[in-house]
């Protein structure tokens, strides 16, 4: 049953939802252009802003479902949770299927999205305060980037106040999933150094 959890909730992560929604309404590939992310930075830039919106919440709806159902799996009973290690796994899954899709040949987006969706379900009080740095990080630099990257920083240091457990599956997810996505920024990272980073109203 946990192996039929994680490999579910890989496959609803890997769903391209920018991926199909680029090439229905622009006819465009993004791992092409932009960024080369079919996430809803790269949308926006090259599709538009409300199309963008749609792909950020159903991104942001992988994680949240994966987690949820797998939450209420263990609590009915039906599935051992095992210290909500399950949990983290089916959100980890999501994650790597949303960078890492089956369907496009593992070329995906930067999970965070979707990471914000998992850390809403894990503990929703650790997902907003990730959100409000990257919103307060975004009104201040107008760098995406640059905000995600802080939001992922900051990310462990949330989940430990919220656990206080270095040993927690919650704080150790959290470190793996702050790594990931400050590691699929690198690119990014590079740019904000040489001062060419792109802001968000401007395209790559």
């Amino acid at each position: 049953m946990n192996i039929l959890i994680i490999f579910a909730s890989y496959l609803l992560g890997s769903l391209p939802t920018g991926f199909l929604i680029g090439k229905y309404l622009k006819n465009i590939d993004l791992r092409t252009i932009g960024s080369g992310s079919t996430g809803a930075t790269n949308v926006l830039r090259n599709v538009g802003k409300w199309p963008a919106l749609f792909v950020f919440i159903i991104d942001v709806g992988k994680g949240l479902i994966a987690v949820t159902i797998t939450k209420s799996l263990a609590n009915q009973g039906l599935i051992d949770s095992n210290q909500g290690l399950i949990e983290v796994l089916a959100g980890i899954s999501a994650i790597s299927g949303h960078i890492w899709p089956i369907w496009l040949k593992g070329k995906g987006g930067k999970a965070v999205a979707t990471g914000l969706g998992m850390f809403l379900a894990l503990s929703w009080k650790v997902g907003l305060a990730s959100l409000g740095i990257f919103l307060i990080v975004l009104a201040k630099s107008k760098f995406v980037s640059l905000s995600s990257i802080s939001a992922a920083i900051l990310l462990p240091v949330f989940m430990f106040f919220y656990i206080g457990n270095f040993l927690s599956s919650y704080f150790l997810i959290s470190l793996i999933v702050a790594i990931l996505v400050i590691w699929k920024h690198r690119t990014n990272i590079k740019r904000l150094i040489k001062g060419e980073e792109s802001k968000i109203n401007q395209n790559q």
